[in-house]
């Protein structure tokens, strides 16, 4: 490892000598602190000729952060995760972005299955109001650069931004807009929300002012009877699918490639994950990557034949074994995507 940390520095450093560098103890005690699962990756020691690369037989490989809610969630935090996996692809999760350029917080939610009193309810209400106003005036006040600054902090790092989910149909418009321009200093192609008709109604329009995409996001809706994704597409030109692939099967039992092939000019990214059947037992149920019936294979294998240029992004769902973590099992579900794309 030693000999490799060389290499390097002398081709960034023709004056640093090998007896200069041995002798800087706190120079060698900071290389030995970088962990041996990280690799030493570009972003870790400052150089330009190791980022990652997750595009595999001409389909990009991506995340989504949500796959690391387990862990701690900077964006410095998100990049050292990515560089681990060696992704460099991702759908950023609003909450990353906001928290990291200084929003406001909300009060606390009230935690699970406890009932509170109609006091109580009120004076959450009332904490959660002020919250909202505070970020709305904070989010149409923001300088557009900052979201540039931290796009530079992911590129800098080999890793680009496809899709940002600020989930903004209930914003006001003023919003809508910061949420547009957001995303395209960020350098992607469309916000996320999750689908339904008052959303693409809404963000449609948005999504055509601005020239980018609206991009919608779907569980188990299309196991409902008479369900289907035509309408919501239909009512703006710019409304995209950020199409489930796992939670569609999972809910339904139907092959994805089917509506891929259909929709396909429709979808901007793919999330990815391994699940049961419906009818299974148990039903619809998370699994790890090829213990499942999710037909991961089958899909991958149709984006690569047929070209389309569709993000798929890992969606760390199932739960964690205790021996592991949340980044060591997305760097296993790149893994097994490389194996079959390659």
């Amino acid at each position: 490892m030693i000999v490799l940390i060389f290499i390097k520095i002398n081709k960034m450093e023709n004056k640093l000598s090998r007896r200069k560098f041995l002798s800087s103890a706190a120079t060698v005690a900071a290389f030995s602190a970088i962990p041996i699962s990280y690799g030493f990756k570009s972003w870790d020691l400052g150089l330009k000729d190791a980022k990652p690369n997750s595009k595999f037989g001409g389909v990009q490989i991506g995340a989504i952060t949500y796959s690391w809610r387990s862990m701690p969630g900077t964006p410095k935090d998100i990049i050292s995760y990515f560089l681990q996996a060696g992704i460099n692809d991702l759908e950023l999760m609003g909450n990353v972005a906001e928290d990291y350029l200084g929003i406001p917080q909300g009060p606390p939610r009230p935690p699970r299955g406890v009932e509170q009193t109609k006091e109580q309810k009120a004076e959450y209400e009332k904490a959660a109001a002020i919250a909202t106003e505070a970020q709305r005036k904070w989010r149409i006040s923001l300088p557009v650069k900052k979201y540039s600054g931290l796009r530079k902090m992911f590129n800098d790092a080999g890793i680009n931004i496809h899709i940002i989910k600020f989930s903004p149909a209930n914003w006001t418009d003023e919003e809508i807009d910061y949420a547009f321009n957001a995303a395209k200093a960020i350098g992607a192609k469309g916000v996320c929300n999750e689908i339904g008709d008052e959303a693409c109604k809404r963000l449609g329009p948005f999504a055509e002012k601005h020239k980018m995409y609206a991009i919608f996001h779907q569980h188990g809706q299309p196991a409902e009877p008479g369900w289907n994704f035509d309408k919501f597409l239909a009512y703006s030109p710019n409304n995209m699918l950020n199409f489930d692939a796992g939670h569609y099967f999972g809910s339904t039992g139907l092959h994805p490639n089917d509506l891929i092939k259909r929709l396909h000019t429709r979808i901007v990214s793919i999330h990815m994950k391994d699940k049961t059947g419906p009818k299974s037992t148990p039903a619809n149920t998370n699994q790890v990557w090829g213990k499942g019936e999710m037909p991961i294979a089958d899909v991958l294998l149709l984006l690569k034949k047929e070209k389309w240029p569709i993000y798929v992004d890992i969606e760390l769902e199932y739960e964690v074994p205790a021996d592991s973590d949340a980044a060591k099992e997305v760097a296993k579900c790149a893994e097994y995507a490389k194996k079959i794309l390659s």
